[in-house]
């Protein structure tokens, strides 16, 4: 049911792709509302068109029927709104970290040390003030994503779509930058929709999961992870939380592999 408080709506939304001259349903009849600062996570195997639903949402790509709606507007196209955040970070090799960060705000009606003042508060944000002058190879891969964390921040979204960001990081990396997200979160209030297969980051990060399934992708469950932040991965409720998406998937019987990182 729609909410009228809902910062996203996203309303019956469905999607096919021609594979080899058949019609091919990645989504069918998705809906859902999303409160402003909340932090939704769309979790399934791989196939199930979540990418292709954040796509819609953010206006990159046109569902074939429904409808998303940016506080009561339709979403046809991208807009400074809303910015997509990838694990491949973005970032050009030949401008330094403050620059990259001012890439999104040139076209803005800002002065050269607005652009400047802002691009730094948000390097501060996620903690790289000291790195402003360094060089994307000069940084590793979470230094690399915290800086497109920053430069999305600049251009003060209310939305930021993540796909996958931190997949492509080791496990240390992953839980710090995880951590990074939840204090940006706090301090921003952005609302949030993460893309991931990773369980154990849906359950730490996330105040709904919606578990989506394949062929065609469609929402199998909403879940609320009723407990407060920061969240402990040893204790019993994140276990207990783990469970039912396990469970959900039957990933606890072994007879059904299912792609995700656990």
């Amino acid at each position: 049911m729609s909410d009228n408080s809902a910062l996203i709506k996203v309303e019956e939304v469905s999607k096919s792709f021609s594979n080899r001259n058949r019609s091919e349903q990645v989504l069918q009849n998705i809906s859902f509302d999303i409160k402003k600062g909340e932090i939704i996570s769309l979790l399934g195997p791989s196939g199930c068109g979540k990418s292709t639903l954040l796509n819609i949402i953010g206006g990159f790509e046109k569902s074939d029927s429904g409808d998303v709606f940016l506080e009561g507007k339709t979403v046809d196209r991208p807009s400074k709104r809303c910015v997509m955040l990838f694990q491949n970070y973005g970032l050009l090799p030949w401008r330094s970290v403050l620059k990259n960060v001012e890439l999104g705000l040139e076209g803005l009606d800002l002065s050269k040390e607005e652009r400047m003042d802002r691009a730094y508060h948000y390097l501060k944000l996620v903690g790289l003030d000291s790195k402003t002058g360094l060089f994307p190879a000069e940084l590793s891969g979470g230094m690399q994503q915290r800086v497109a964390i920053a430069r999305a921040l600049a251009l003060q979204p209310e939305l930021i779509l993540m796909d996958e960001p931190f997949a492509a990081l080791d496990t240390f990396n992953r839980y710090y930058l995880q951590d990074e997200l939840l204090n940006i979160h706090r301090n921003e209030e952005t609302t949030i929709i993460l893309v991931t297969h990773d369980i154990d980051e849906a359950v730490y990060l996330s105040d709904r999961i919606f578990i989506m399934n394949a062929n065609p992708g469609r929402i199998q469950r909403e879940l609320h992870v009723d407990t407060s932040r920061p969240r402990d991965r040893s204790h019993s409720d994140f276990q207990h939380y783990r469970k039912i998406i396990l469970d959900e998937f039957h990933l606890n019987h072994p007879a059904r592999p299912v792609e995700f990182n656990i």
